[in-house]
């Protein structure tokens, strides 16, 4: 049995006018041709909807058992167009992203929040990592997009460029070093530091910077956010260093200073990961460009 859209559609036409005629003249069409589909709809079916006689047609019962069934059906074409003109245009779909920290405490949350306006039946999947799980989350299609710091994670990755963050010092405020307006990371390494877990780029970074001045890096303590980094410094426990966007969230409430660390690697580029631009969905490929627009 095969059953034509258009039989049905002009079938319910004929149920709601109560006439063929009219139904006829609600579609646009000649007479003629919407009794030849309610006819064809018949043989399909294998059941009689209308009487036809001189005083015109009779739904039987099996037309209005039909008549729900068939509205049914018509709404949920509707619906299947209505989504997949969605995914056509990016405007609807699921997109799982994987970000570092720094990424997150920065720029994602407005640039989500436009993203979203823009296009609000997007869903976005959100899950933070350190940079080199971000790549592994893309190379094994666990995310279909990344955000990580710039660098060579040993995937075969597209990277595109996404934002340049700053790297400061946090301290005390009335730390020796909060009085001052930039400072070489030599400088820094005369005290005690608070610093990010293992594994995480910052850390990484602290490490080789202090390999590159030729003194230890006294780390007194890891932690695993850079609100918990902020609050350890607070304390007085130690001075750090994370991003210039990440500290401004806590300096209001917190005694504690960001000055410029004036150093070449404190300015970081973070990149976008895909595994291939042309394998996103439309709601992924539509994120990648929001998000390489330049920011307000």
């Amino acid at each position: 049995m095969r059953i034509d859209p258009v039989s049905l559609r002009l079938f319910v036409a004929v149920m709601e006018e109560g006439t063929i005629a009219a139904a006829a003249t609600r579609e646009h069409l000649a007479q003629a041709a919407v009794s030849r589909r309610l006819s064809e709809l018949e043989a399909a079916l294998g059941a009689t909807l209308f009487l036809r006689s001189n005083r015109g047609t009779q739904a039987t019962a099996a037309a209005h058992a039909l008549l729900g069934l068939a509205r049914g059906v018509l709404h949920g074409l509707a619906d299947i167009q209505e989504q997949m003109d969605g995914f056509a245009t990016g405007l609807r779909g699921h997109v799982r992203l994987s970000a570092n920290i720094s990424a997150i405490t920065q720029f994602l949350p407005q640039d989500l929040r436009s993203f979203l306006g823009h296009a609000p039946q997007v869903q976005v999947h959100l899950q933070e990592h350190i940079s080199t799980r971000v790549a592994r989350a893309v190379a094994d299609s666990t995310a279909d997009i990344g955000i990580l710091n710039a660098g060579d994670y040993g995937q075969d990755l597209v990277q595109l460029p996404y934002r340049q963050d700053e790297l400061v010092v946090v301290a005390p405020r009335g730390h020796a070093l909060a009085r001052r307006r930039s400072l070489r990371f030599a400088e820094v390494l005369g005290h005690d530091i608070v610093g990010l877990h293992q594994g995480s780029a910052m850390n990484d970074l602290l490490h080789r910077g202090a390999a590159e001045a030729g003194l230890p890096l006294r780390l007194r303590m890891q932690v695993t956010s850079y609100d918990a980094l902020c609050l350890m410094v607070d304390a007085g426990l130690g001075v750090g260093v994370l991003p210039r966007g990440s500290a401004r969230l806590y300096l209001p409430a917190l005694k504690i200073a960001a000055v410029t660390l004036a150093e070449p690697w404190a300015t970081r580029q973070l990149m976008l990961a895909v595994r291939s631009l042309e394998a996103l969905s439309s709601a992924a490929r539509s994120l990648v460009e929001h998000l390489q627009a330049p920011s307000d």
